[in-house]
């Protein structure tokens, strides 16, 4: 929506993955899940249109780490 990557890192989706299975959730677990960690980024994006890419990686899922942000080297334009 943003012309933002989204990248897991695969130790994430593997912490992702243990932390659905020990709640006993299903696909709305993992839903649950990714969009709590990325809940204050997915309101912040639309005011930094300068991020290119936004990673995920074992730390975020599991000490409550922010994402990675990755800035791109060329500002985007902000859509209108």
């Amino acid at each position: 929506m943003e012309d933002t990557k989204l990248e897991f890192r695969d130790n994430a989706l593997k912490e992702v993955a243990k932390k659905a299975i020990s709640l006993k959730t299903g696909a709305r677990g993992l839903r649950s899940i990714i969009e709590n960690v990325l809940m204050d980024t997915m309101f912040e994006l639309p005011s930094e249109p300068d991020i290119d890419e936004v990673v995920v990686n074992e730390d975020v899922i599991t000490k409550g780490s922010k994402p990675i942000l990755v800035h791109a080297k060329k500002k985007k334009q902000a859509s209108t």
